[in-house]
């Protein structure tokens, strides 16, 4: 059976950060070091309790409990978890800014199965119906390659400070949400 897509809850945090975790270490160390992976768990890699209360963040869950999940927000806040510095809540203007896309992450027992891709359709129709014309996002390595098969442009990777004097690279990326004419 394959899994459903619903809104998390506040009580989906604690499973959420586990499957976090899971994700983390167990489909991105061809790309980060176990440093870069434990550091980015602590901050950028977490939980976002605002996208849950805006009720912009959802789960694929299976008989075992979450196995996906992923957001969009009309916040200023591009990644991060609760932890993660510098969060900004003020609300986007659909008209001139773009949509974020945040926080996806797969369970390793059902990566490549069109989670992320369901997901990030769902992520986008909302934005869309919010009145965004565009989205953008900041990609892990191993998710830059998601997000190109499905349409987001890369610009220059940035290196993101994190605690213990680590940093990680990430991708700044953007897609027009606007059907070609």
């Amino acid at each position: 059976m394959s899994p459903s897509l619903r809104l998390a809850t506040p009580a989906d945090a604690p499973a959420l950060r586990e499957l976090i975790a899971a994700s983390a270490r167990g489909l991105q160390q061809q790309d980060y070091t176990a440093a870069q992976i434990e550091a980015a768990l602590r901050s950028a890699f977490g939980v976002d309790t605002q996208l849950i209360a805006d009720a912009t963040y959802f789960v694929a869950e299976a008989a075992e409990g979450p196995v996906a999940c992923g957001g969009w927000s009309f916040r200023r806040t591009l990644f991060g978890g609760d932890d993660q510095p510098g969060r900004q809540a003020e609300r986007l203007d659909p008209e001139r800014e773009a949509a974020r896309i945040r926080a996806f992450f797969v369970h390793p027992a059902w990566a490549r199965r069109g989670l992320g891709r369901a997901i990030l359709d769902r992520c986008e129709a909302e934005a869309r119906a919010a009145g965004f014309h565009a989205a953008e996002l900041m990609a892990t390595l191993p998710g830059v390659r998601l997000y190109s098969a499905l349409g987001y442009q890369a610009a220059a990777p940035l290196e993101i400070p994190l605690t213990g004097g680590v940093t990680i690279t990430f991708v700044p990326m953007r897609k027009s949400l606007v059907a070609p004419s």
